[in-house]
């Protein structure tokens, strides 16, 4: 059975798993003869942790009524894994090994799950295109010579490729959603809270976040139930987490014949041809009877709003590395930091009073419509060795940060959205649609996204091989 179970899904594999039709070390194994076969050629997952996956296997017992039973899972190089080593994509930390991991690893393992490597992102998981100076840069598995953005680059391209069922990733402005859109996969940014996030400074924030990341809805929903959970630490969660998202995503429902959406959310530009392609999906689901109303709540402000907020949180949680490694940080790394050192309390407080704004603005504008959808990012994938998006349709952007405006509006009111595969460019590049709900609707959020999946049909069951 071997070079056939890594283009199974990961409910499948589970399933089989529980059923003794398969065992942990087959899986394993398959996935690292598929890992042989293709990382080379994308670099999407520069550490292994066998020997310590192997051991987890041989002491663990696993119960069938935990989500994983056994499956490998990688970990994103910016959460803390015992024993291996997490560079967080920086020189800074080119040596680092951790004595203890992050409370996401502490909860997949406990949910099963064995983590077998660490997948690839920017340093500090800054600006969206995954690369750096440790190991440079994660090729996309459509076309190797294009971005899979970031920051979770890595995660994404080891689900797209097949070195990985399902991968942990994490989202502050968009970076479980642009690489999942990039590399035709499906990405979560779930509510803040849902899953356990740190140990950190900032224990309290926000705007960064856990999720799955999968090959379809389904398998996401299963990343969520191993995911979300209560810590005590994490002053964020508590203990009655809704579960069974997995079967949400089993059960495609339509839910509304009423959806609203925007292109740009009036933002910013996007390309002609995310655009093409965004409007082809919402023809192609309009045929379900459903009426699509170009709306949108008013974001006005969130750029700056955004980087404001962000420039505290990069000062609060890095600024002790500036003033010892300024020589060993990128350039947009250093900026973010310095940027944060001069806000001043009246301007994060603005910051946070628009913040709220937009927040009660949208959670408004969600009562009226269930569910709102864009383009997951505003353009296609791009060079790989571009560091990020200097201009739109010529339009030129200010700031590395300006192409995220489609993620990190989202991420500032603290909603939960989805990325799924939506249609690809005459280039074969896939392109995303981001469904965006309420906070804690994400069983609604799961099952009426595996509808949209189910009748869009371009989900990423197989895995692709690199070209």
């Amino acid at each position: 059975m071997f070079d056939k179970i890594w283009k199974m899904t990961a409910c499948d594999v589970v399933d089989d798993l529980k059923k003794n039709k398969l065992s942990p070390e087959e899986v394993l194994d398959d996935l690292l003869l598929r890992y042989r076969q293709v990382n080379h050629l994308t670099n999407s997952m520069p550490t292994l942790c066998i020997e310590r996956a192997l051991t987890k296997l041989k002491r663990t017992n696993f119960s069938k009524k935990k989500p994983l039973f056994g499956l490998p899972i990688p970990i994103k190089d910016s959460s803390l894994v015992s024993g291996v080593r997490s560079t967080i994509g920086s020189l800074a930390f080119k040596d680092f090994i951790p004595q203890s991991s992050d409370f996401i690893v502490k909860k997949i393992q406990d949910s099963g799950g064995i983590v077998y490597g660490k997948t690839n992102t920017p340093e500090f998981e800054a600006g969206a295109s995954t690369f750096n100076d440790v190991f440079g840069i994660t090729r996309n598995p459509w076309n190797l010579e294009k971005s899979v953005s970031g920051s979770s680059g890595g995660a994404a391209s080891s689900v797209a490729t097949g070195m990985a069922f399902l991968a942990q990733g994490s989202d502050f402005a968009c970076s479980i959603r642009y690489p999942s859109s990039f590399c035709g996969v499906v990405g979560l940014r779930p509510t803040p809270g849902l899953i356990p996030y740190g140990p950190n400074n900032l224990p309290s924030q926000t705007l960064s976040v856990m999720g799955p990341i999968a090959r379809n809805t389904q398998d996401v929903g299963l990343g969520l139930d191993a995911m979300s959970g209560f810590n005590i630490l994490d002053p964020l969660t508590f203990p009655n987490v809704k579960k069974n998202y997995r079967r949400a995503a089993e059960e495609p429902l339509k839910m509304t014949n009423r959806i609203a959406f925007s292109f740009d959310l009036g933002l910013g530009p996007i390309s002609n041809n995310v655009k093409k392609i965004f409007l082809n999906a919402l023809n192609k689901l309009e045929k379900n009877k459903i009426d699509f109303i170009e709306e949108s709540p008013d974001l006005i402000g969130a750029s700056e709003t955004f980087k404001t907020l962000r420039a505290y949180q990069f000062y609060a949680l890095w600024n002790k590395v500036l003033k010892n490694n300024r020589d060993n940080l990128k350039p947009e790394v250093v900026w973010n930091i310095e940027q944060g050192s001069k806000i001043s309390s009246s301007k994060l407080f603005e910051a946070e009073k628009k913040r709220y704004i937009m927040r009660k603005g949208m959670i408004s504008f969600l009562d009226k419509y269930e569910f709102f959808v864009t383009p997951t990012s505003p353009v296609e994938p791009f060079q790989a060795e571009e560091r990020y998006v200097k201009e739109i349709n010529n339009i030129n952007l200010e700031s590395y940060i300006d192409w995220l405006f489609l993620g990190f509006s989202i991420s500032l009111v603290g909603c939960p959205s989805i990325s799924i595969p939506c249609g690809f460019t005459k280039d074969n590049l896939p392109i995303g649609m981001q469904i965006i709900s309420k906070p804690y609707n994400e069983y609604r959020l799961l099952s009426f996204a595996s509808w949209i999946e189910k009748n869009l049909d371009f989900s990423l069951i197989e895995p692709i091989s690199p070209k």
